[in-house]
C-alpha cells in the first residue's frame, strides 16, 4: 500500500477523533452549567394555591435534544425542554413554564411533515396556527405546558393542512406551495 493511503487514513482518522472530542467538550461544559444552575435559588418559582396559600416549588426541569443528519449531509441539533441559555456575555440558563417539545421535521417532494410530542395533552387543548415559512403550537395539559415555533423549511399551503393528534404525537402535513414556471406573454 501507498504512502498516500495511509497518510489520508491517518488524517481521516484523527478528524472522526476531532469530532469525539468536540462532542466530549460539549457534554462536559453542559454539564458543569446545569450543576451550577441547579446549584442556584435562581430557578425556584412561586405558585399560590387555590385556597390562597403561596407554595415554592423548585422544578421540574427539562433538557434534551435530538441530532438528525439534515438533507445536505450535515448533523441537526435540536433542543427541547423548558431550560434555555440565554445570550449575553457569560450565558446563563434561564427557565420557562412552558416546555419546548421534541419536534421532527421530515420534508418529502411534495410535503413538510411536523411530528410533535405532547404528552398528557387532550386534543381540544391544541392550538396550532401557522404562515406559510412557520408553524406555531402551543398546549396546555394538566401537568404541562408546551411552546414552540417552528421555523419550516419550504414554503407551504397553510390553507390545505391537515393534522391528527394520537397518542400524544401531534402529526401535521403541510403541503409545499408549487412554484409556478413563468408563462410566455404575447407582444403585440
Amino acid at each position: 500500500m501507498s504512502d498516500e493511503f495511509f497518510s489520508r487514513w491517518f488524517r481521516r482518522r484523527w478528524s472522526l477523533f476531532d469530532i469525539f472530542r468536540d462532542f466530549e467538550e460539549i457534554f462536559r461544559e453542559m454539564e458543569e452549567e446545569f450543576e451550577r444552575a441547579l446549584s442556584g435559588k435562581e430557578f425556584t418559582r412561586e405558585r399560590v394555591l387555590p385556597d390562597g396559600t403561596r407554595v415554592k416549588e423548585w422544578g421540574p426541569f427539562v433538557y434534551g435534544y435530538s441530532i438528525t443528519v439534515g438533507p445536505d449531509g450535515k448533523p441537526v441539533i435540536r433542543e427541547f425542554g423548558n431550560i434555555k441559555r440565554q445570550p449575553g456575555i457569560r450565558p446563563k440558563l434561564g427557565i420557562k413554564e412552558e416546555r419546548e417539545p421534541l419536534v421532527d421535521i421530515v420534508t418529502t417532494e411534495n410535503d413538510v411533515k411536523v411530528y410533535v410530542e405532547l404528552p398528557g395533552v387532550d386534543k381540544e387543548k391544541i392550538k396550532l396556527t401557522g404562515t406559510p415559512t412557520k408553524l406555531v403550537i402551543s398546549a396546555e395539559g394538566e401537568m404541562h405546558k408546551y411552546y414552540k415555533e417552528v421555523e419550516l423549511p419550504a414554503e407551504v399551503e397553510i390553507d390545505k393542512a391537515k393534522s391528527t393528534y394520537k397518542n400524544g404525537v401531534l402529526e401535521v402535513i403541510l403541503p409545499k406551495k408549487v412554484k409556478e414556471e413563468g408563462k410566455p406573454i404575447k407582444i403585440e
